[in-house]
């Protein structure tokens, strides 16, 4: 059985993963609007891997606590440019890894173990998305003109 506190911190976080969805499905949109239907694919992709993610930390909790569903904020719609789309995806994972490293200081100091285990996953999985999005940011910077930006459009959409 989990403590209150560690409850809790896997509720917030079970937010922060649905909210991640909705701000990846966010900028898919915008990729639709500009015309990109390949960074819209990576981006719905990007989208169900964090239902994904959120939906483990559901399970998990309902096997071990209580799931308190809160409201998912609204994401924001519109950025200059691809690349800015790309660097908020950077600075949007960075951001959930620290809340994932927050959950493991929450397990250590609850004396949790299981949940430590069970959060390992998640560790790993944050060093593969901010690597994902550093590639990508990449790509699109390296994009010099329409057609290569196009590209790039077209190889993102092979997700």
């Amino acid at each position: 059985m989990l403590t209150k506190k560690m409850e809790d911190a896997l509720n917030g976080q079970v937010n922060a993963e649905l909210y991640s969805s909705y701000l990846y499905l966010a900028m898919g949109a915008y990729f639709d609007a500009a015309k990109r239907p390949g960074m819209s694919h990576w981006m719905r992709q990007q989208a169900k891997e964090e239902q994904v993610h959120g939906m483990k930390l559901f399970d998990y909790l309902a096997q071990n606590g209580r799931v308190k569903l809160s409201a998912i904020d609204a994401p924001p719609g519109e950025w200059s440019s691809p690349l800015a789309v790309f660097e908020a995806v950077l600075t949007h994972e960075k951001k959930v890894t620290g809340l994932i490293n927050g959950l493991v200081q929450v397990a250590k100091s609850e004396q949790d173990a299981a949940t430590e285990r069970f959060l390992a996953w998640f560790v790993k999985e944050q060093e593969e998305e901010e690597e994902s999005a550093e590639k990508v940011i990449k790509l699109v910077a390296a994009a010099g003109n329409a057609q290569a930006l196009a590209a790039v459009d077209a190889e993102l959409g092979k997700r």
